[in-house]
């Protein structure tokens, strides 16, 4: 028997959680039509939210708690250890999908990733890229240019990360840290052995805000990217 484990953090996320579920209950019944025998666990971890996240997270067929650690690794690190304990599948055959509340997943999101497990990947560096329409077209345009479809950079996202549940426990785990704790985790892979790979056919669509929930985030990589875009001479050549 094989299992997923999906774990989502959420702080403070009203407006975007509704279509994070929705993506990922597609992706989870899609991954069931595949593999009737399946087992997935979708934890989302409340994170001392003050808004309605969690009204909004209570209407989809998915396993909530809350904490207060205002830090997503923690909040990371419980969803993964609740769906584990639930497990009914032994670590090796266990794939802990990670995700972030402002993101949404395509069908595919985890029937590719089982595959990979399949082929002897124990975790997967899956790409992600700005919702455009939070973008303008300069911005958007910059993009596309340098993320050719393909090709992906490797670059590690707390939402697309994918790992088997034996090489996570191995490596210690998602740690307790405000910021990079995906980081963290895949460096720790890395030097156990982990067998890596790098995939854009499962690409994640994340807010292209600005401001985000986790400093030093994605959204802050964003904008600083993007100050870039916006100040003389690229903005001349590019207006």
């Amino acid at each position: 028997m094989r299992a997923v484990v999906v774990a989502i953090p959420a702080h403070d996320e009203e407006a975007l959680i509704g279509r994070c579920l929705a993506t990922v209950t597609r992706a989870v019944a899609h991954a069931r039509d595949r593999e009737p025998d399946l087992e997935v666990r979708v934890v989302v971890v409340l994170d001392a939210c003050t808004d309605t996240t969690a009204l909004q997270v209570r209407r989809w067929p998915v396993e909530v708690v809350e904490v207060e650690a205002r830090a997503v690794g923690t909040a990371r690190r419980v969803g993964v250890d609740r769906g584990l304990a639930a497990s009914g599948a032994a670590p090796e055959h266990t794939w802990i999908a990670m995700t972030d509340a402002d993101s949404t997943v395509p069908r595919e999101w985890i029937t590719h990733q089982l595959e990979l497990m399949a082929s002897g990947i124990d975790l997967v560096l899956g790409t992600v890229r700005p919702d455009f329409a939070d973008l303008s077209d300069r911005h958007a345009a910059y993009w596309r240019a340098t993320h050719p479809r393909g090709r992906p950079a490797g670059n590690v996202h707390g939402a697309n990360l994918g790992v088997r549940a034996s090489t996570y426990l191995e490596a210690g785990g998602i740690r307790d840290l405000p910021l990079h704790e995906d980081v963290a985790l895949v460096d720790a892979a890395r030097a156990i052995g982990a067998r890596v790979r790098a995939s854009d056919e499962h690409e994640v669509q994340t807010s292209g805000r600005f401001t985000g929930r986790a400093p030093a985030g994605y959204a802050a990589f964003l904008r600083r990217v993007h100050a870039w875009i916006d100040a003389p001479p690229f903005a001349a050549e590019g207006a």
